[in-house]
């Protein structure tokens, strides 16, 4: 009993450290809102409202019909220029694409000869550029098929398939990437705060306080893992149903209960990481500098930005080891295919099992750094 009352004291000691830290407090609002809000909209799925220059040198109906198909919000107005002024155009930044149609464009399409468009990219817009190129030419190719009579050609084909797409029908790209970046400020959070709160206890010089007072190692760290877990939580859930669910209008298929949960369990390992890279570090930007080499490669290999099956079988074999992907893998079940406890306990199981053993390890480091 004097046990678990020494590590709600010292963690709500650690509590109040915190909301007197105004760096570390500004930084967990950022990274649970405008973080996940700009990480998840910076490449947008199609273009918006980007600029495009159309020479036409044919002047016909079937080039006036591609010059009337761009149309906001996807683009601007085309601007109707010479071939020297769509070159400095693009020179100056002032048109992210600009299109060629060629004369006897549509002679040559009535006599069913093989005519080209060019299509000139300012590859430094990169979100526009990304998706703009593709969207063109299919703007294209639909306005040619329906000048030639051809509104239907996908039904000539001998063979057509239909594609129905599960979970995200709309293939809207903001749904995965602010559940996959929520994610990843858990774990980047949980270890920064567990981190700076041990090298703040050396910085301060309370550390030598703690060893005259009778506690042990297991209290000291046990009050820093559920206090700042706890902090990584809330904002976490605050983060879900405000920035998620409710400005970026995520749906959220599963139970938000469970992911906790799961995340409260994850939480267990990280922060036991945080404590292990703060009684390696000496200073704030040690510690840093530590985060970088392994959060990065954490977020990289975990399954969060790409599948995991695309990677080597070494890579997965390794990555089993490290919570992350464990948790990845649960958020992405219980958050976008509503799945229950019935198909998520494996994961639950593997984040409990890294947890207590990160968790020791690191105690176990903190006793010889504390000695």
């Amino acid at each position: 009993m004097r046990a678990l009352v020494n590590i709600l004291h010292l963690g709500l000691k650690e509590l109040r450290t915190l909301i007197r830290d105004p760096a570390m407090m500004v930084l967990i609002v950022y990274a649970f809102s405008l973080s996940i809000y700009s990480s998840s909209t910076r490449i947008p799925e199609t273009p918006h409202r980007a600029t495009i220059a159309i020479v036409d040198e044919d002047r016909s109906p079937a080039s006036q019909r591609i010059v009337d198909a761009f149309q906001e919000p996807y683009f601007l107005p085309p601007t109707l220029t010479d071939a020297a002024q769509m070159d400095r155009g693009m020179d100056r930044g002032r048109f992210t694409f600009t299109l060629n149609i060629p004369p006897d464009f549509q002679h040559d399409l009535i006599r069913g000869t093989q005519t080209t468009l060019q299509l000139n990219v300012d590859a430094t817009q990169v979100s526009q550029a990304f998706t703009g190129a593709g969207a063109i030419q299919q703007i294209i190719n639909e306005e040619v098929s329906r000048f030639m009579g051809n509104d239907d050609a996908s039904s000539q084909l001998p063979v057509q398939a239909i594609v129905r797409a599960v979970f995200n029908p709309n293939l809207t790209e903001s749904w995965f990437g602010a559940v996959n970046e929520i994610i990843n400020q858990i774990t980047m959070l949980s270890i920064i705060l567990t981190g700076a709160a041990v090298i703040r206890e050396r910085e301060h010089g309370t550390i030598e306080h703690l060893l005259v007072m009778p506690v042990t190692p297991f209290e000291i760290m046990a009050a820093k893992v559920w206090s700042m877990g706890l902090v990584v939580l809330l904002a976490a859930t605050l983060s879900l149903y405000g920035i998620v669910e409710g400005w970026l209008q995520v749906p959220l298929h599963g139970s938000i209960t469970l992911f906790l949960f799961g995340a409260a369990l994850h939480l267990f390992a990280t922060t036991s990481m945080g404590i292990f890279l703060g009684t390696i570090a000496r200073s704030m930007p040690q510690l840093g500098l530590l985060i970088i080499l392994i959060l990065i490669p954490l977020q990289i290999l975990s399954g969060g930005m790409t599948p995991r099956e695309s990677m080597p079988d070494f890579v997965q074999n390794i990555m089993l080891l490290a919570p992350t992907t464990h948790f990845v893998e649960l958020g992405q079940h219980i958050l976008f295919r509503g799945a229950g406890l019935w198909v998520v306990w494996p994961q639950l199981l593997a984040l409990m099992t890294i947890g207590g053993v990160f968790f020791l390890f690191a105690l176990s480091r903190l006793r010889k750094s504390m000695s």
